[in-house]
């Protein structure tokens, strides 16, 4: 490594976290590079103490980063830098689960709707059936743009009612990889449900 860089990379290190904001305001890449080290795995370990999943505290961490590179200049060093992050962690992380309640409630109500009711089938109108059918349809589709295990894990969870723990000894993967694969293949699923929802209505 050449002299320069080295005794710039070592600059760089050792930087205050006011210094570093100056000098990412003036736009110094490097700058943002440093405090992304110094701060990220804090983040990222408060991230996965909310979420327990080590794929959800990897994106809320990436996301609450891309906001503090947005924000710099929101920072009035009326508080410590890395209690400004905090803070902009919590939000991100209230906002994944937020959204991950949502995305779950919304599944719940489609899987009820497409797969079974306490209604006889004689009960639906054909409109009803054609609707329903069709919402199905897109549940295969969306489980088709997956990868077979995936859809094996989401069947096993939402249509056999396994527990994470029995998905994850049937397969040979972590409590997390299930739980990151059900999250991001319900999220496919009800977003070909909306998409059809929208299109008849």
């Amino acid at each position: 490594m050449p002299r320069a860089t080295s005794v710039r990379r070592a600059r760089g290190e050792t930087r205050s976290d006011l210094a570093l904001v100056a000098a990412i305001r003036e736009g110094d890449r490097r700058a943002f590079e440093t405090l992304y080290e110094r701060y990220f795995p804090r983040v990222f370990n408060f991230a996965y103490s909310r979420l327990r999943n080590r794929a959800d505290a990897e994106e809320v961490a990436q996301d609450t980063f891309t906001v503090v590179f947005r924000s710099i200049d929101a920072f009035k060093g009326q508080s410590s830098l890395l209690s400004w992050i905090y803070g902009i962690a919590r939000n991100t992380v209230n906002n994944q689960i937020r959204r991950s309640r949502a995305h779950e409630q919304r599944v719940e109500r489609a899987h009820a709707d497409v797969l079974g009711s306490g209604r006889s089938h004689d009960a639906f109108t054909p409109e009803d059936r054609l609707s329903f059918r069709r919402c199905a349809d897109k549940v295969e589709e969306a489980l088709t743009s997956v990868t077979s295990w995936q859809a094996e894990v989401f069947m096993m969870r939402h249509f056999e009612n396994m527990p994470i723990q029995e998905i994850a000894d049937r397969t040979c993967r972590s409590n997390d990889a299930i739980r990151s694969s059900l999250y991001r293949v319900k999220r496919l699923v009800v977003e070909a449900i909306d998409g059809e929802m929208s299109s008849a209505g």
